[in-house]
């Protein structure tokens, strides 16, 4: 499948990186507004540049418009992607908007198209291993799920300094415009969905806790640093979802069931270490040793060995070639499933109204403000 780049900025070299775990699809060129960024994008990978979008857009030799621009602007060029025949894969969200989202989804299904969209980490190994410790009931029915989308107080850190492989600064002041629900919540989400369905209804919160951002944010208009939601799912169990970008970094989640428990250490990292405690099991040396040492010193010990034992996974026939941390994601692994999807005549995971599913999910997430109050989404699936 000929694919093509709209948009060559920070996440667009991720997405190169991981282009080469998969040499079925073929990648003819990519165009980006910023003249500069496209110059050093194309130089820097030796790709094509279009001069313009309508002239990626229109390329016949494109069968996938991978739609990698800000979010204000997925749901414009998505649109105008469709409108001339092209399969779209879009970074999240689809739309800053709900109905923009669903008007997406069905203008690919009138005109028997796809539009799948990011993130890919749930097509992750971690989240195949995941699964198939549910589907053998290792846990029992899971009951209650912690989902932590904290990315750390980044605002502290030197961003403005970040680049990429090719040269691209990472876009803080856009991310803290934007805010860290729109650009996070869709890690955990994705997973969520994935494992346990849809969400029956949402309570969400959210707030803009440190409006100082530092140098050269003064009098921007910020979006919440922080969120937190509870969902209910069709499928019995509850979650709780936080994302922020003031907290310790933190991108664990933990599903608690019947008979154990599931931890997953980090939800970016393609072969996350992901631990399970089985209630019968008996509990590890190191478990026992710090529970009796918390008991004579009568205190927590933050540092002590976590519950369960860590699951291997089967031998991977070859490494994929991941960028490296925080962002250890194969990037491409969607756009693959969208072209295997395609070729065998069936809907891709991450699209239609899945895909729409997750998108309201995170824009509820986003908007919800200090009065928090039941959401019950209008997408099903």
């Amino acid at each position: 499948m000929n694919i093509a780049f709209l948009g060559t900025g920070f996440v667009a070299d991720y997405y190169m990186t991981t282009l080469a775990n998969h040499p079925e699809l073929r990648l003819v060129g990519v165009y980006d507004r910023s003249a500069e960024r496209l110059r050093a994008f194309s130089a820097f990978h030796g790709v094509r540049a279009y001069y313009s979008a309508a002239a990626l857009i229109g390329d016949p030799e494109v069968g996938i418009v991978v739609n990698l621009t800000t979010p204000e602007s997925h749901y414009e060029l998505s649109r105008t992607a469709l409108e001339a025949g092209k399969h779209v894969y879009c970074e999240k969200p689809l739309a800053m908007d709900a109905a923009g989202a669903a008007r997406l989804i069905a203008m690919a299904e009138e005109r028997n198209l796809t539009v799948a969209t990011a993130p890919a980490n749930a097509l992750s190994d971690a989240h195949a291993l995941v699964s198939s410790l549910l589907a053998a009931n290792r846990i029992g029915t899971p009951r209650l799920i912690y989902a932590e989308m904290e990315d750390g107080p980044v605002f502290r850190d030197k961003w403005a300094t970040w680049r990429s492989r090719s040269g691209a600064p990472w876009p803080g002041l856009h991310e803290f415009e934007i805010g860290c629900t729109l650009e996070h919540a869709g890690y955990a989400l994705s997973w969520l969905v994935s494992l346990f369905g849809a969400v029956e209804s949402l309570t969400a919160f959210s707030a803009l806790t440190f409006p100082d951002k530092g140098p050269g944010t003064e009098g921007l208009h910020l979006g919440p640093d922080f969120s937190v939601g509870c969902l209910k799912f069709r499928s019995g169990p509850v979650a709780r979802l936080t994302s922020g970008l003031a907290a310790p970094k933190d991108r664990a989640l933990t599903i608690l069931g019947d008979l154990g428990s599931i931890v997953v250490a980090d939800l970016w990292d393609n072969r996350s270490a992901v631990h399970l405690e089985e209630v019968s099991a008996p509990r590890r040396l190191e478990t026992r040793i710090g529970n009796r040492l918390e008991a004579r010193l009568g205190s927590f010990l933050p540092g002590k060995p976590r519950a369960g034992r860590r699951v291997r996974y089967p031998s991977a026939a070859k490494p994929a070639v991941l960028p490296g941390y925080p962002s250890q994601i194969d990037f491409c692994r969607g756009i693959a499933e969208q072209v295997r999807a395609i070729a065998a005549g069936r809907r891709p995971f991450f699209s239609g109204q899945r895909a729409l599913h997750i998108t309201e999910l995170a824009l509820a997430l986003n908007n919800a403000g200090t009065a928090a109050v039941p959401y019950v989404p209008s997408s099903r699936f």
